[in-house]
């Protein structure tokens, strides 16, 4: 009996600490957000399906962007310096598994050139191949880039220095290029990361009255159309890759500015070329630290939080994608601040919800940084391959997964076809110089009027079983 009951007793224990680590590690789905983001009106074409099919984005972050670094003898150690990993198979198969769809590796090469065409040197070169080599095989889409190489010597975005960084960008794209021209689509091309004037007043913020950024804008342009220029001459798959262009600093008023112009590409390719945004709005609490008068607080049920993000989507929409050009925001996130893990999930869900329903795909900035008073925007522990906030990846899947088709007839968007929607579509069109909308063109005659009427009623009066008619 005594055997029993200790027998008993340590079975009691043991399922208790299960249960007990089980808690810790596992994501509380309450979190995530209920969301139902109406579908906009997205044109259907090739390039919007390319982009939006890829889904959600994971950024290799602080890893092949680091630079100058100190100390350093073997160049392939960089990658580790920043972030104190190197990147295995494991890492990315992992990242698979979880659900990303693509990764972005942000590359810096200046630490690897030599000589005045700029030659990258084979160890580098190589290494970087083999990571991409990685998402490949997992039939990942991968971004690769030039990011940390804005420096005088190699290329800065103003008049003074164009020549030099025209023959920088020609050189570092001509030479990838040639690496990569015949991997497939999977493959895209980002000409440079967040191309700005490092050290001035406004290296992060647009003045379109100062005359030196806008003629950063107007080199920025001259850089992209380079870009596109020396990729395409390059033959093989790279004729016909989709490739990413950024505005200033690779902002939304970057892309958005009416001096920023989208590069000429060949005539063969409608719509191959893809804004980059990166966008981590609102600042105040997705990037700016607290002491420097950053909040903690985002909520789905606060107006001013929400509209911190539909603002600047709401005008990327109606610039790009609401014509049928691409857009990608490259990079976004929220730092851990204070453990505000709820609202980093409801902001990271409604972030990506509401982007995927105006037909943009997102990727976030993970520079694996868990600890310390840095930005903290590490999501997969990149050593133990696990994800620490499952909650935050959670909601991010959740609402990145294929957004919904348009439910014709659901004039209130609840989900359903029926007499509340027939009373909400008389009211609708007997309200003076009411708009067109899409789920309510039910003949697909691109006006909304009393035939779409008279189309429902007849649906709801069993006359016609399916909606559009026409």
């Amino acid at each position: 009996m005594r055997k029993t009951s200790a027998l008993l007793l340590s079975i009691l224990l043991i399922l208790l600490t299960t249960m007990s680590t089980v808690g810790v590690f596992a994501a509380d789905s309450t979190m995530i957000p209920d969301l139902n983001i109406k579908r906009f009106d997205i044109p259907s074409n090739d390039a919007m399906t390319f982009a939006e099919n890829l889904k959600l984005g994971w950024n290799l972050g602080n890893t092949f962007d680091a630079t100058n670094v100190t100390g350093v003898t073997d160049e392939l150690a960089y990658e580790s310096a920043w972030c104190g990993v190197k990147t295995t198979k494991q890492m990315i198969d992992k990242l698979k598994e979880k659900g990303f769809n693509a990764i972005r590796i942000p590359v810096s090469w200046h630490n690897h050139v030599s000589g005045q065409d700029f030659k990258i040197s084979d160890a580098w070169l190589n290494r970087v191949q083999e990571v991409v080599n990685y998402c490949i095989d997992n039939n990942l889409y991968v971004i690769l880039n030039i990011h940390h190489d804005i420096e005088k010597a190699y290329y800065y975005p103003s008049s003074t220095y164009l020549e030099n960084s025209r023959k920088y960008v020609t050189s570092i794209w001509s030479q990838l290029s040639r690496k990569f021209a015949n991997y497939d689509e999977h493959l895209i091309f980002e000409s440079v990361n967040e191309p700005r004037l490092v050290g001035h007043t406004n290296e992060w913020w647009i003045d379109l009255n100062n005359a030196e950024v806008v003629d950063s804008i107007k080199c920025i342009n001259q850089l992209n159309q380079a870009f596109v220029d020396t990729v395409r001459a390059s033959g093989g798959n790279n004729t016909g890759r989709y490739l990413m262009v950024p505005g200033y600093c690779a902002a939304p008023d970057g892309a958005t500015n009416q001096y920023f112009k989208l590069p000429t590409d060949l005539s063969a390719n409608v719509n191959k070329l893809i804004v980059s945004v990166h966008a981590y709005t609102p600042y105040n609490f997705a990037l700016q630290a607290m002491s420097d008068g950053g909040i903690d607080y985002w909520s789905v049920n606060d107006a001013q939080s929400v509209n911190g993000v539909t603002a600047f989507m709401d005008t990327l929409y109606s610039k790009y994608t609401s014509k049928g050009i691409p857009l990608v925001i490259g990079e976004f996130g929220a730092r851990n601040k204070n453990g505000n893990l709820k609202a980093r999930v409801e902001f990271s869900s409604y972030y990506v919800a509401a982007a995927r329903a105006r037909g943009i795909t997102c990727f976030w900035w993970d520079n694996n940084a868990f600890t310390g008073n840095g930005e903290l925007f590490g999501l997969f522990n990149r050593r133990t391959l696990n994800i620490e906030y499952p909650e935050i990846l959670g909601g991010m899947v959740k609402y990145a997964a294929a957004p919904s088709a348009i439910i014709y007839g659901d004039c209130n968007n609840d989900g359903n076809v029926d007499a509340l929607d027939f009373a909400a579509f008389k009211k609708y069109i007997l309200t003076p110089d009411y708009a067109y909308v899409k789920n309510m063109d039910l003949n697909l005659d691109n006006e909304v009027n009393a035939v779409d009427l008279a189309v429902m009623k007849m649906y709801l009066l069993g006359m016609i079983n399916k909606l559009p008619n026409n």
